[in-house]
């Protein structure tokens, strides 16, 4: 059995649905779903993004390029190009004044931006 077919299998399983009702779900036949669980036949890109909607999954995983659900860049956080200052500008901008948990917002957004430097 081929990864992506095994990768398939299992969150099948995991989810308890059997492969005829999987296949409705994926508005394809139980002899399909057996063949692609099984290697005989690869699934195609729009079954695999159905399958990655359905399950919550990235590509990568349904591809057995990570072993990650979430994929490889899921933990990505890209580097900001923007000052502390025009930061705390861009932040003091976004909030009512006159909102009650204004302060708290602005001062919880500063501590979030400190620790992501």
């Amino acid at each position: 059995m081929n990864c992506i077919g095994q990768r398939i299998k299992d969150l099948r399983e995991k989810s308890g649905l059997s492969q005829a009702d999987f296949a409705k779900i994926c508005g394809s036949s139980q002899a399909t779903v057996a063949k692609t669980e099984t290697g005989k036949t690869t699934p195609s890109v729009k079954l695999l993004l159905g399958l990655a909607d359905y399950f919550d999954v990235s590509m990568d995983y349904l591809t057995c390029r990570t072993d990650q659900p979430q994929g490889k860049l899921y933990e990505c956080k890209p580097r900001m190009n923007v000052s502390g200052e025009d930061m705390k500008k861009f932040i003091e901008m976004c909030f009512d004044p006159a909102s009650p948990f204004n302060s708290q917002l602005k001062e919880t957004l500063f501590k979030m931006m400190e620790e992501s430097q």
